[in-house]
């Protein structure tokens, strides 16, 4: 079946609004861990994970930010103007860019209260940072399909957007933590190993680790390397139609060194462990970047992204993740960069084969979801068995919660 006729009716399970966990543990790498392993399942916790990886192999890792995209502006009578900032349109190269403007930024965003923000009307919001006065502008430019376009702009015009953020706004917890973002949530709503600005939501697998498991994961010879996804607000969109075919994929930025992808090339023979569904997405993709370029060596750097059904639509003959991967390499080495940016809308569904990952580490997912999707793609039909197990050994859902290393069959 082609995962355009998969209905995500057949992904869904009960899940109680007890089960799902409003705030963090006092310690990352306290949380439970379920493991499933050739069909069984065991528990242990993230701080004991390396006990379950290959000496010598190589884990993977989201090392994307999250920004303050919530920004709340009051009109003078009173009403409040929510606005969330999704993404940079396209005239804007890649995310850094886009972060990086100074005095002004168009932005796609969705609003809040929008009714009561006439078209032309410019919102106002004055802060203090640093002994400075800052003073930041909204004026609404359009509508999109469903979002808005906004220009902001600010002074001091000295600085970059990422500041101007980092001040006025709001950690954008997901829609299901049903609570007001405290102060905790700056620090615990990020990785570790954050360093790149531009996701609106956090790879919620990486949350788990610390600095004392990586020195665990060093004294077993457990390789770490980073690529960048940045998490759009597709990640939340429900799906809303009947079958896959309805679902359009929200396009994120991936951004990869050719050092990571050497490294991911180096280990293909060894066992590879993605931590979060955006690195898997990510590792997937970079394969698929290089099926394109087997296939057709010029292609223009612009049309070199992958879309939602690429997987299952390019015929041909197969190529193998070691020929992809050095295919991207040599593209990208003529070309003189060294590092691939582009957008991935890749859906992972039942139906999927997986090129590069042997694990996954990946917190629980909702139901109807892409994401659980991607994890029945990755254990088949078991993944039922996971969940139920889950739910009823009292383990912690979603973004705040526990979560699991899943080998593939």
């Amino acid at each position: 079946m082609h995962p355009k006729d998969l209905s995500v009716h057949d992904f869904t399970y009960e899940l109680p609004e007890h089960k799902i966990a409003r705030y963090p543990l006092a310690e990352r790498d306290s949380s439970r861990l379920l493991i499933y392993k050739d069909g069984a399942i065991s528990e242990s916790v993230y701080r004991d994970i390396h006990q379950q990886l290959t000496p010598g192999s190589l884990l993977l890792f989201n090392n994307t930010r999250v920004v303050e995209a919530r920004l709340l502006f009051q009109k003078p009578t009173g009403a409040v103007v929510e606005i969330f900032c999704l993404e940079p349109p396209p005239q804007y190269a890649d995310m850094t860019t886009a972060m990086t403007q100074k005095g002004h930024v168009t932005w796609i965003c969705l609003i809040g209260g929008a009714s009561k923000w006439k078209p032309g009307q410019i919102l106002e919001k004055r802060m203090e940072w640093n002994g400075q006065e800052i003073t930041l502008y909204a004026r609404y430019l359009g509508k999109e399909k469903d979002s808005f376009s906004i220009e902001l702009s600010w002074t001091p015009d000295s600085l970059t957007f990422a500041e101007v953020l980092h001040v006025a706004g709001n950690i954008p917890l997901p829609p299901y933590i049903k609570r007001t973002v405290e102060q905790t949530d700056n620090e615990r709503y990020q990785t570790i190993y954050a360093n790149t600005e531009g996701s609106v939501a956090a790879p919620t697998a990486g949350l788990h680790f610390t600095d004392t498991l990586f020195e665990q994961l060093n004294r077993k010879q457990i390789r770490r390397e980073y690529v960048t996804l940045h998490v759009g607000a597709g990640t939340f969109k429900p799906v809303k139609s009947d079958t896959m075919s309805g679902h359009p994929m929200h396009a994120e930025f991936i951004d990869v060194s050719t050092h990571a992808i050497e490294c991911i090339l180096q280990y293909l023979n060894k066992p590879i462990t993605v931590v979060g569904t955006t690195s898997l997405r990510t590792v997937e993709s970079l394969y698929w970047l290089g099926v394109k370029i087997a296939r057709q060596p010029n292609l223009p750097l612009e049309d070199l992204v992958v879309h939602q059904w690429d997987p299952y639509e390019l015929n041909g003959m197969p190529v193998t993740a070691k020929t992809a991967l050095e295919s991207l390499l040599q593209y990208l080495h003529a070309r003189q960069l060294n590092r691939i940016i582009t957008k991935t809308s890749l859906l992972i569904a039942p139906g999927y084969t997986f090129q590069i990952p042997r694990a996954l580490v990946t917190n629980f997912h909702q139901p109807q979801s892409t994401l659980l999707l991607l994890v029945a793609a990755f254990v088949g039909p078991n993944w039922r068995k996971i969940y139920s197990y889950a739910l009823e050994q009292d383990f912690r859902f979603l973004s705040y919660g526990d979560g699991c290393l899943l080998f593939r069959p």
